[in-house]
């Protein structure tokens, strides 16, 4: 077992979940337990629900479930032990570190800190070598005008034009191959060579609000493809969950962000006074991203380029930013490309100027809408009417729907029933489509189409239904799984018919004779968070019904075995005689 068991317990025991959960999200009494927003989709009304007695919680929206572990896993895209890590330094708890455990882990996140903050030690220096990194810090400071002090703060650095200089480098330092590999430092030649993943490129670090260097950003210095390239997931780094510069940012944006889409647009934003200045990685904008901000502001400018696919980010981006809450500004720059060149051009004081002039969401789409329409042309004008009843309806609130209706009413000359009415009608339209989509989309969950934690379930409907009760009771009920251990209770691991099933059930009574009392959060080790909010869910649908006696459990494992039966059956003859003799030898064996 990688972790003792005596240290996980006692971190559950000191973690009040409902106080964990809601430095995240904003959580509501009810009754006994917590209701909010679900931090892991986009939802308007609350199906998140903290369950303080089991010291759980489940979303019933998009199946996310488990215990605190299994929370900051998801939260904080962080595996299982360094889950249990960030709890322990949470609880004032010390894990003791055995090489041995360790070494059966894998790739730690800390190792690969160190390692990054190594590589960004070898860039810098590379920078700093004349003779090495002459051209890449004249693009800096020369180019782009960056004051040494900027380059520094940003940990700015240099990868040689070499195939295996940073390679020989972390090796010197003890690093392994696979370590390289893994740190998306280096990559493996279809020769079986090894070579630097960034070479002849100026290097950004990506560093966490924690203050770890998570990996790098890099831009060639010639003409080669791409331009930039990023660090792809690593075991220490998810680039749909970190900004570029929040280490900095968030203590400058309790008013609000500036959400930019490069790293040297937020740098000179930075070197100009404008600290609240943030980059996504080399991606569009996540909702993960998105609510992350939420927990610094609640206010974001969008500065993209003004493009047609800068356009489509910003479209993109209000959309997502609006669903977490945010009030979405858009800032246009006229007369430059980029922040960098705005502000050489015009001057700190005129963007700060400029940042007060920023258009709501609305005022944007309106804009875009009706550029290249004509208002005095009757066909024109319905077409621009439409567009905008559109807009209008993308609002949830009524409030907002009025306000917006107002300035459609003046802006368009029409009567502002006759738009109401449209938009109202558009409304009803899409709750019709949606609730057609989600007669659709229950179709599939009951037929189990489309389950990537149990791809077996959409083949054996009613298999999967009876192995969720008895997985869902064994879960629950300590008698249950005395019982099972005992043989007073005939289950075993090959009555399951869908590989995850007999994994759980496997798993689960592997935990549970491993000690003298079963403790849940152990289980995590095993399983992904995904799966663990799987388990959740057997747990929760159980728990929902009043009828969970023994009946219950004997009548649905003897369906299940009757099922099992049918496979077999249909498998061959010989496969279920084989079966059945192994069963008999696992019961003769507990007996």
């Amino acid at each position: 077992m990688l972790i003792p068991r005596e240290i996980i317990e006692e971190i559950v025991n000191r973690t009040d979940i409902s106080d964990l959960i809601g430095s995240y999200v904003t959580l509501k009494r009810a009754g006994s337990n917590m209701h909010g927003l679900c931090p892991f989709h986009s939802e308007k009304t609350p199906s998140f629900t903290v369950f303080s007695k089991s010291n759980s919680f489940y979303c019933f929206g998009c199946g996310s479930g488990g215990d605190a572990i299994t929370f900051v896993m998801k939260a904080e895209n962080l595996d299982y032990p360094s889950a249990v890590e960030f709890l322990a330094s949470r609880a004032g708890i010390t894990i003791p570190q055995d090489k041995n455990e360790l070494a059966n882990m894998g790739m730690s996140r800390k190792r690969v800190y160190e390692m990054n903050l190594a590589a960004a030690k070898f860039f810098r220096e590379n920078l700093f070598d004349k003779s090495v990194g002459f051209d890449a810090l004249n693009y800096f400071v020369g180019t782009r005008k960056l004051s040494m002090a900027t380059v520094k703060r940003f940990g700015l650095g240099y990868a040689p034009n070499d195939f295996f200089a940073l390679t020989n480098h972390m090796k010197k330092l003890g690093y392994t191959e696979q370590e390289l590999i893994d740190g998306f430092l280096c990559g493996r030649s279809k020769k079986g060579h090894l070579y630097d993943y960034f070479r002849n490129r100026v290097i950004f670090p990506i560093i966490d609000v924690t203050g770890n260097i998570i990996g790098f950003g890099g831009r060639v210095m010639d003409d080669s493809k791409p331009k930039y390239l990023n660090t792809s997931d690593t075991p220490g780094f998810k680039k749909s969950k970190n900004l570029f510069a929040l280490n900095y940012a968030k203590n400058h944006c309790s008013e609000q962000l500036i959400l930019c889409e490069g790293y040297m647009d937020v740098i000179a934003l930075h070197a100009a006074g404008f600290e609240n200045a943030v980059a996504t990685l080399g991606t569009a904008l996540t909702q993960e991203q998105a609510r992350m901000m939420t927990k610094y502001t609640k206010k974001v400018v969008l500065l993209y380029d003004s493009d047609d696919a800068g356009q489509r980010a910003t479209d993109r981006a209000i959309k997502i930013l609006s669903e977490v809450g945010m009030d979405v500004r858009i800032l246009k720059l006229n007369g430059a490309k980029d922040p960098d060149e705005y502000i050489k051009k015009f001057g700190a004081d005129r963007f700060r100027a400029l940042l007060g002039e920023s258009r709501t969401g609305f005022d944007f789409k309106v804009s875009r809408a009706l550029a290249n329409l004509d208002l005095q042309i009757p066909d024109e004008k319905i077409k621009a009417s439409a567009a905008i009843c559109e807009i209008i309806a993308d609002s949830a609130s009524g409030v907002e729907r009025e306000v917006f209706l107002t300035k459609a009413s003046e802006l368009l000359k029409l009567p502002i029933d006759v738009l109401r009415n449209n938009v109202e009608h558009i409304i009803r339209k899409r709750k019709n489509e949606q609730k057609k989509d989600e007669s659709r989309q229950a179709q599939m969950s009951i037929r189990n189409i489309g389950d990537r934690i149990n791809p077996d379930a959409v083949k054996f409907v009613g298999a999967n239904a009876l192995e969720e009760t008895i997985l869902g009771l064994l879960l629950i009920y300590e008698e249950y799984r005395a019982a099972v251990t005992k043989g007073s209770v005939s289950l075993v691991a090959d009555d399951f018919v869908t590989a995850f099933g007999k994994k759980v059930f496997s798993t689960l009574f592997e935990v549970y004779n491993s000690s003298d009392e079963f403790l849940p959060a152990m289980l995590g080790q095993y399983f992904t968070a995904d799966e663990m909010g799987r388990l959740e869910k057997m747990r929760q649908s159980r728990l929902s019904l009043t009828e969970n006696g023994r009946d219950v459990l004997d009548a649905s494992i003897a369906a299940l075995k009757a099922e099992k039966e049918k496979k077999l059956s249909a498998e061959g003859g010989d496969k279920f005689a084989t079966l059945r003799a192994k069963q008999e030898k696992l019961k003769n064996q507990r007996k």
